[in-house]
């Protein structure tokens, strides 16, 4: 299973499945403007196993960056079965995956409560066919936290992770103080590695 060199709790524990963490993160430059750079960036963690992709689309969103790091994440998996920690900063990413919106969707015809098509119809397609391949859980994590920042109160960035997050984790399992601390750093990477995807096809200037 997925484990880091610092002490970790039910996250990654898993005695039936293999425990894979994915770590995702997506940008734009120029978010909703014509003419835009996306990137995107993921890391699977597998034991002390880690891989790192990333990737950029010209003219996109901030949201399709998200969810296309989820997918390449996702499609780099080479079995079924496993336990797959999702932990994205994106709220569009896992609220709907957590909250289920998808089913409401394909019940109205892949329409929203409003009448209107669902945004990004064809990432969604795409992200929900892995949902019957894998246990998922997936957790919301706050973007750029600075851990080095004289500022940043660490303490509380933790308990309002352990708070948006209630509920998630299986019965008897907890994040710790160490793992709290490991996934805000693989996040923050997942977000270099976003930014590098829109470095490799923004012209030089």
């Amino acid at each position: 299973m997925f484990v880091h060199p610092v002490r970790h709790n039910g996250y990654m524990a898993n005695s039936k499945n293999i425990s894979v963490n994915i770590y995702t993160d997506g940008a734009c430059a120029g978010n909703q403007s014509d003419r835009n750079f996306g990137g995107w960036g993921a890391i699977l963690e597998y034991g002390k196993h880690v891989k790192e992709l990333c990737g950029g689309e010209q003219d996109t969103t901030n949201n399709r960056m998200e969810m296309s790091a989820l997918i390449s994440a996702l499609s780099a998996l080479n079995q079924d079965g496993l336990r797959v920690n999702v932990f994205s900063d994106s709220s569009y990413l896992t609220n709907c995956l957590r909250d289920q919106w998808y089913v409401k969707w394909r019940r109205n015809g892949w329409l929203t409560s409003n009448k209107t098509p669902v945004e990004n119809r064809d990432l969604w397609e795409r992200l929900l066919s892995f949902l019957p391949k894998h246990d998922f859980r997936f957790y919301h994590v706050k973007g750029h936290v600075n851990l080095d920042g004289k500022r940043t109160d660490i303490p509380a960035a933790y308990g309002k992770f352990l708070a948006k997050n209630a509920g998630v984790l299986p019965d008897g399992d907890a994040f710790s103080y160490e793992d709290f601390l490991h996934i805000t750093r693989m996040n923050n990477r997942a977000d270099a590695l976003a930014n590098a995807g829109i470095s490799e096809i923004r012209p030089a200037e």
